[in-house]
């Protein structure tokens, strides 16, 4: 054999061995990337967490949420926030990144490029500036959905401020947000992300004595209307959204909380 051929031999099979090496790692990165995003946190109130229609509940560490693989987003995303997490940190905006920990792959971030909508925060990344990398992951893109700017920058922005206000008075709330994804909806990119026609909060307060609910169902448009005017009770959202919100909670004390649409008990002060 000569030394020519002896040499295109182990070029070829150093290639090979490169090659393999850098799917290993890779698989290697990605299996652990899906193991971080696949048990429950510390610090995730598990309590509350909402059913799952799509039986792809994902945890980070600053929040949950459950995939819609047809929609290409997250049908709620839960988080608890406490008093402690609120902080006037500014952190420079990251890029915003695929969510490797979705299974079915999330959406890639260039669906919305040049589509016209916003990719509106479900988690928002001022509930998260306790610290950066907390801050940073709410810009994964299984956390956003597709929202014009005037409603993303306006009425869903005042709810945002809102929540943080009722997580300062009451020592902590816990919030489930989405979009309603029902009915006929447009569509966004090569991957057709959904574009919901209305979204929702709920807002659960169990820290300052009486548990009570607070739900809004908001349509995705801009308004200038108070917050009040969509309270809703959170039976109507579970009945358009097939979600069961909190069934962790007493049968009774659910049954009469959820069929409530009073926000008495509420500051809007």
């Amino acid at each position: 054999m000569s030394k020519k051929t002896l040499y295109s031999i182990l070029s070829a099979i150093l290639l090979i061995a490169i090659y393999s090496y850098n799917l290993y790692s890779e698989k290697e990165e990605e299996q652990q990337v899906v193991t971080a995003g696949a048990s429950q946190k510390d610090n995730t109130n598990e309590y509350f967490l909402p059913t799952s229609t799509t039986g792809q509940i994902v945890h980070h560490e600053g929040y949950s949420l459950s995939y819609s693989e047809p929609h290409e987003q997250a049908e709620w995303v839960a988080y608890e926030l406490k008093k402690t997490h609120l902080s006037n940190t500014n952190f420079k905006r990251p890029y915003f990144e695929i969510d490797n920990a979705v299974k079915t792959k999330a959406a890639h971030w260039r669906n919305y490029k040049k589509s016209g909508y916003d990719r509106g925060h479900l988690c928002p990344a001022g509930d998260r500036k306790y610290s950066k990398a907390a801050h940073d992951e709410t810009f994964l893109t299984s956390n956003v959905s597709p929202q014009i700017h005037a409603f993303n920058a306006g009425i869903w922005n005042r709810l945002e401020q809102k929540t943080r206000y009722w997580a300062r008075k009451y020592d902590g709330v816990f919030v489930v947000s989405g979009g309603v994804l029902k009915g006929n909806m447009k569509t966004i990119g090569e991957e057709k992300v959904s574009v919901p026609n209305q979204f929702y909060k709920v807002i659960i307060d169990n820290n300052s004595g009486k548990t009570k609910l607070l739900a809004f169902l908001l349509p995705h448009k801009e308004s200038n209307k108070p917050l009040y005017e969509y309270v809703v009770s959170v039976d109507k959202i579970e009945a358009l959204t097939g979600i069961d919100f909190f069934p962790e909670l007493d049968d009774a004390k659910e049954k009469r909380l959820e069929a409530s649409n009073s926000y008495k008990n509420w500051s809007f002060n």
